[in-house]
């Protein structure tokens, strides 16, 4: 396998950049995993523990509605709740933009991939009022700095936060001979969403080596998993189906603490079929919607091997020739061609931080919707397809062309000359077509987004 460095930043990254160097080998990649977060510093995320004062001021007021519905004093705290949501919602919007912006300027493109990657293995969202705000928080505190680490860390992060809780109705699970279930006459019971989530998708897999049964004792496990703001993740024993549980044949105690479900998430996160799982699915994300054989099975071997040290798996994807085969690359999806275009133009952060929310609104969400990804609106558990198909459709296409042809000029007083683009985003591997195309284009917008809408730079 011979580097290329121009590829790397290309396939592993957002792409290329005129102002931040493609990484020199495939040790850099995986260096920049483990180097100080600099760039979420530089374009900061506000973390889910800050997130939860929201949460609790909009509690609060909520209790004062109930408490003077009726009355004239009840517009007080009516009007003040809005004004909380209207915040967490143009909180929201910034930060897509700082995301975006890590995306465009980050010295380490693999691992702000890593982390939307991951974000999307474990999606979860907010479904009401301020915590339809919480995904990027929950990013940042769950998913963001155990990327790097043994997929146990990561797993027990994001399967224990509050907003996976809150997302898959686990903290209304009660055990029905709990002592809550016991006095609750049938109005609250046992929830198997996150239980067969964790088993189906974020270890073993589809058609792996769990059953109904398996779910139903997990399950019966995880009852007690709650949270309450602003303390976050709460055990509640008066939830907890009393007797231990065995699931895919191993036994846990009796769980009236949270030490028997870490148990299990370990376990999960070493069994051969969450190896192979996740194996597949990097390889798929990184490579191709088919990917070769040999590569899963060196990536699985690499991860049975470390028991789970993700660091150690990334390494066998960069060092298998696979890896670094042009056939078959994957379409980017909207989120990953908007990042990987800010990176190619490098507009000023300073005025995309200072948009109102309508302009963030206009330039970014409402275009990405279009585009068939809705910004942390996933339709389920699963996050967003992988397939080209997802992607290649006539409404998905007109949109990409439309924010390449008009977006650019909103983000640069100056666009680039259309000649040195074609080098600056997609480096070697412009092809002579786009070179001609961009020269003979009738203006400069034109001329950049035929670059942006290049076969080259529109796959991974």
């Amino acid at each position: 396998m011979r580097f290329d460095p121009h590829f790397a930043d290309m396939r592993f990254g957002f792409g290329l950049s005129p102002s931040v160097a493609p990484p020199v080998d495939a040790a850099a990649l995986l260096d920049g995993l483990h180097a100080p977060d600099e760039i979420a510093q530089r374009f900061p995320v506000e973390p889910y523990q800050l997130f939860q004062a929201r949460m609790v001021e909009s509690q609060r007021l909520m209790k004062q509605i109930r408490k003077t519905r009726g009355t004239p004093e009840n517009e007080i705290p009516t009007k003040a709740r809005r004004l909380v949501q209207k915040d967490a919602r143009q909180a929201m919007r910034q930060w897509l933009v700082q995301s975006m912006l890590r995306r465009a300027y980050t010295p380490d493109g693999f691992r702000e991939r890593l982390v939307a990657f991951w974000a999307d293995h474990f999606a979860a969202r907010g479904k009401a009022g301020v915590m339809r705000r919480a995904t990027s928080p929950y990013i940042e505190d769950a998913i963001r700095p155990f990327v790097a680490g043994r997929f146990s860390d990561l797993l027990q992060s994001a399967v224990m936060h509050p907003l996976m809780l809150h997302y898959l109705d686990q903290d209304r699970s009660v055990g029905p001979n709990s002592k809550r279930g016991k006095v609750s006459n049938g109005r609250r019971g046992l929830n198997e969403n996150l239980a067969r989530e964790v088993l189906e998708l974020h270890t073993l897999g589809v058609g792996s080596a769990y059953t109904q049964d398996d779910v139903r004792q997990l399950a019966e496990l995880f009852t007690g998993m709650s949270s309450k703001a602003p303390r976050g993740f709460k055990f509640r024993k008066d939830f907890v189906e009393p007797g231990s549980e065995t699931v895919l044949g191993i036994t846990y105690d009796d769980a009236l603490k949270p030490a028997p479900i870490r148990a299990a998430l370990e376990d999960l996160s070493v069994h051969p079929d969450t190896a192979r799982h996740l194996a597949r699915k990097l390889a798929v994300h990184f490579v191709s919607d088919q990917p070769p054989r040999d590569l899963v099975d060196h990536m699985t071997a690499r991860y049975r091997e470390t028991d789970g040290d993700m660091t150690s798996v990334y390494a066998a994807l960069l060092e298998h020739p696979a890896a670094w085969q042009r056939e078959g690359a994957n379409m980017k999806t909207p989120a990953e061609f908007v990042g990987s275009a800010l990176r190619a133009l490098a507009p000023n952060p300073g005025p995309l931080q200072a948009l109102k929310e309508r302009q963030v609104q206009n330039l970014f969400f409402t275009p990405m919707a279009v585009m068939g990804q809705a910004w942390q609106r996933f339709d389920g558990p699963d996050g967003w397809p992988e397939e080209d198909d997802a992607w290649v459709t006539p409404a998905g296409v007109v949109g990409r062309v439309q924010w390449a042809m008009g977006a650019p000029r909103q983000m640069l007083e100056t666009l680039p000359d259309p000649r040195a683009f074609v080098d600056t985003a997609l480096g070697p591997y412009a092809a002579d077509e786009v070179r001609f195309a961009a020269g003979a284009a009738e203006s400069v917008p034109e001329a950049i987004g035929i670059v942006l809408m290049s076969p080259a730079f529109q796959r991974r």
